[in-house]
């Protein structure tokens, strides 16, 4: 089924907040916004802010758009670097309708079914799917006592996303009264137990707890710290299914691009790195206000306002003076707690592995123990567990004929972990082979045909992510809605933030709707003209 089918066949189908439109197009005195980074915040930024009748230019330091979800061509195959698992899809859609098209116009999502294939390390697996009867009888197989025990906990994820998404999530949260007002439906949703603690209230059985509370993983968390507010996730990808762009999630990202320099006139500036945001003293305003970026070539582009779709923290130390930065100094940017890293391998066969689905996890022997050595104790564990992504199960296009695509992540410590991924990253490699080839793909390496690796060194120098860490802050209570990094910079006026370190945080979803929480806290256009 595609997204456009599914959407059409909804009863409640009134998805999106507005009906397609033609977007205001910007002249060429319209205020202008820099949105520094194309990764799918800032595409998403540029968009909203290009359709509000801003003048937008993106500035990227990558050869291609996408940061994250950028692209790999390897001898004819496809790879998408970044995420891979696509929900909430109408947050796409509404970027398509902010300027006047559809998203099927350039984009074919479909449904991937089922959702995830979750492998035990005993070689038991669930099939994690979206239809709540398949759901009852997949628990029924583990533990036919906890059926009624998942039941219950799906009506809480469903309550916990009614709140923490379709309320709160694109709120900012820039003042203290903001976090105030919500306490009382924090306290009501438990927020704070842990996913893992919220799912163990309802389930008994140890492998269901797994099922049930690995999805903060996918956005950089520890199932065992991060708020329960992250459980809104199970309920949001049965509300919504799980998809797959067709060509890849860069068929997202070269859509979002086309948006923004065809539909709306902005301009996307490729391989060219912000080395300033710049900053002039105005004594109406409470600080410093940006003025723009000057770029590593010594140019200076002006703006009205700036957007950094780069890691936040990166941005603070490494884009702005210490002098203007009373309150985010280097030793509070220091202070946050970062999310895990990935070790990433990208491959190709020369034979297809037709049993393997389109989305599996590989639970190794441990798993409280795995995570606590990954996120506390910062060490390179012995064992691991493995997401693999087969998008040739859906899309064959991503791999010649009689190939298959794949890629595989571990989650691993971030570089304060002291790890020499320089030495340790081929031997890795190795050791996630050979858990492959013992479980889901036979004789791996005598079918190997391509390869690449991205380590947390890759993060941190492609992506310019602190510590290398994979997914910015992780997302614990105290660093999660106005505990986290907000989307209005608290030092400098005219400056922004978008992306995965930002409220609410990373996911696809999490990412979108930062953008998306721009459009509450970034003034019309009228308001420069008047300011200028």
């Amino acid at each position: 089924m595609t997204w456009t089918q599914a959407l059409a066949a909804r009863s409640d189908a009134t998805l999106l907040e507005g009906d397609t439109h033609e977007p205001t197009r910007a002249g060429p005195d319209a205020p202008h916004a820099v949105v520094i980074g194309a990764g799918i915040g800032g595409l998403a930024s540029a968009i909203r802010l290009g359709a509000r009748g801003f003048r937008v230019t993106v500035v990227e330091r990558l050869d291609q758009p996408g940061g994250r979800a950028r692209v790999f061509e390897q001898d004819g195959f496809t790879f998408d670097a970044g995420p891979t698992v696509v929900t909430a899809p109408f947050l796409f859609e509404e970027l398509w309708q902010l300027c006047g098209n559809e998203l099927s116009d350039d984009v074919e999502l479909r449904s991937v079914s089922p959702f995830y294939r979750i492998r035990f390390d005993d070689g038991s697996s669930f099939d994690y799917t979206g239809d709540p009867e398949a759901m009852r009888r997949e628990v029924a197989r583990f533990s036919p006592e906890d059926v009624r025990g998942y039941e219950r906990f799906f009506e809480k994820s469903r309550d916990i996303f009614a709140v923490g998404f379709e309320e709160l999530g694109h709120v900012p949260f820039s003042r203290l009264r903001d976090m105030l007002k919500i306490i009382p439906a924090m306290i009501g949703l438990e927020s704070w137990r842990s996913v893992h603690g919220l799912v163990s209230k309802f389930i008994d059985d140890p492998k269901l707890r797994q099922v049930f509370s690995f999805h903060p993983l996918l956005v950089g968390g520890n199932p065992f710290s991060v708020t329960s507010i992250y459980a809104l996730i199970a309920f949001l990808e049965r509300r919504w299914g799980v998809w797959y762009a067709m060509g890849g999630t860069g068929a997202l990202v070269d859509g979002m691009a086309g948006l923004v320099t065809d539909e709306l006139g902005g301009a996307i500036r490729l391989g060219e790195e912000v080395t300033e945001i710049t900053l002039e003293e105005d004594d109406l305003l409470d600080g410093p206000r940006a003025t723009g970026v000057r770029l590593e070539s010594g140019e200076q582009i002006d703006a009205d306002l700036v957007v950094s779709n780069a890691d936040v923290g990166f941005t603070y130390k490494h884009l702005l003076p210490q002098s203007a930065r009373t309150r985010w100094t280097d030793r509070r940017v220091d202070l946050l707690r970062q999310s895990m890293s990935l070790f990433v391998w990208y491959f190709g066969t020369d034979h297809t592995y037709d049993d393997v689905a389109h989305h599996t996890i590989l639970l190794g022997p441990r798993y409280e123990g795995l995570l606590d050595d990954i996120f506390h104790e910062k060490t390179l564990a012995d064992d691991c567990s493995l997401y693999l992504h087969r998008p040739t199960r859906t899309d064959p296009s991503m791999a010649p004929d009689g190939h298959d695509a794949f890629y595989v992540l571990s989650p691993v410590p971030h570089l304060e972990s002291g790890v020499d991924w320089n030495e340790r990253a081929e031997p890795y490699r190795q050791r996630v082979s050979r858990r492959l080839s013992e479980t889901v793909l036979p004789d791996l390496e005598e079918h190997l045909v391509t390869s690449r690796m991205l380590t947390p060194l890759d993060f941190r120098e492609d992506y310019l992510s602190l510590k290398g860490a994979a997914f910015g802050p992780e997302p614990v209570l105290r660093q999660s809605a106005y505990f986290r990094p907000h989307n209005e910079s608290e030092d400098v006026e005219h400056l922004y933030f978008a992306g995965a370190g930002t409220h609410p945080g990373a996911g696809l979803p999490g990412v979108l709707s930062t953008a998306r929480v721009l459009d509450t806290v970034v003034p019309g256009p009228a308001h420069f003209r008047a300011e200028g």
